[in-house]
């Protein structure tokens, strides 16, 4: 009888451990927060997103205010095309407002920054932001960097 009841503590540890996962992987992944159906869409043109993904969150001044709901590539300028749907709390955004891709975290989890402009009129369902600053690649940096880099030896040893 007594090692029924370990059995039963054990099987309710075990249990309890794997819902924590859940919730912990739930949370991780934003998969817990905000749905995709309420709010309004605006999109963004970008020339290279990284590794945004859909419901990577959009961001103003740190404060979570929407998800990306689709990414598409335009097939005639072959830029990204990023859907967001906005919380509808954040319905002022002004029209000249300009997109941005930061990383955050330790494991380069990709967001899309709002900067808010100036003008009077606000951002209605299916605007598009016309600002927008793509994602920094860092190959691209590296590359860049090792090729003034030998740019700089080569005219050093002339």
């Amino acid at each position: 009888m007594q090692t029924r009841m370990v059995e039963i503590w054990v099987g309710l540890f075990v249990a309890a451990g794997l819902a924590a996962l859940l919730m912990l992987s739930l949370q991780v992944s934003n998969l817990s927060s905000m749905s995709g159906d309420d709010g309004y869409t605006i999109k963004a043109r970008f020339d290279n997103i990284g590794g945004l993904k859909v419901r990577s969150a959009v961001k103003m001044g740190g404060v979570l205010i929407g998800r990306v709901a689709s990414i598409d590539l335009d097939p005639v300028t072959f830029e990204a095309v990023v859907s967001m749907t906005m919380d509808p709390r954040f319905n002022q955004l002004p029209q000249d407002s300009s997109a941005s891709i930061f990383t955050a975290g330790l494991l380069g989890e990709q967001y899309v920054g709002i900067e808010p402009g100036g003008a009077d009129e606000v951002l209605k369902d299916g605007d598009t932001l016309l600002l927008s600053q793509s994602a920094l690649v860092l190959e691209q940096l590296i590359g860049q960097f090792l090729f003034s880099q030998g740019s700089k030896d080569k005219n050093a040893g002339e």
